[in-house]
């Protein structure tokens, strides 16, 4: 029975573990509005080391339409400009002193179904993963049965949970995608 449990609490936690990268890859798509994650991906060569802009700045949406970077080293304020220009966003950041503005160009109707495309192959990439996780823990059930370790109804018990935990987050990446494709149609 232990080891039952141990596999439903795997497959529970590599599934949320694949909700939750979906979150993080849907924040990094950009919808009409600034968002600071947007920037996520940026990384700059500080001091030697490769590190995330938010390590080395604080970034906020000052309106709608800007996201405003502020590094704590002053000096850095080039290498973070150049970081933006490269990270292939398509943004174009403009220094102020001693900040970064960071305009936000308007999606164009073109740009947005891309983007939807976009978020709908990162929402299959999370269902497969998912639909993954399933057949491995199912494969492990099924190894148990085999060696007699469980009877025929715990194994039957075990697959309808998993089939239930999958189901769920297959709804949660749904409703993440339905989510993120509103937010990228609204002008």
């Amino acid at each position: 029975m232990d080891s039952i449990d141990k596999i439903k609490k795997d497959a529970d936690a590599r599934m949320l573990k694949s909700v939750e990268t979906l979150k993080t890859d849907l924040g990094k798509i950009r919808a009409g509005r600034a968002h600071p994650g947007i920037l996520d991906a940026v990384r700059i060569d500080y001091y030697g080391q490769q590190s995330p802009l938010g390590q080395v700045a604080n970034i906020v949406a000052s309106d709608a339409r800007t996201l405003t970077v502020t590094p704590w080293d002053k000096g850095m304020i080039s290498a973070i400009e150049k970081a933006i220009r490269e990270a292939d966003l398509g943004l174009n950041p403009a220094p102020a002193g001693t900040v970064i503005r960071v305009p936000l160009p308007a999606l164009t109707e073109e740009r947005r179904k891309e983007l939807g495309k976009l978020v709908r192959t990162e929402g299959e990439t999370a269902r497969v993963a998912i639909r993954n996780v399933r057949r491995d823990a199912n494969q492990h059930v099924k190894e148990l049965l085999k060696k007699k370790l469980i009877t025929e109804d715990d194994d039957k018990r075990t697959e309808d949970a998993i089939q239930k935990t999958t189901d769920k987050s297959i709804a949660e990446v749904d409703k993440l995608v339905a989510a993120k494709e509103q937010d990228l149609m609204q002008v």
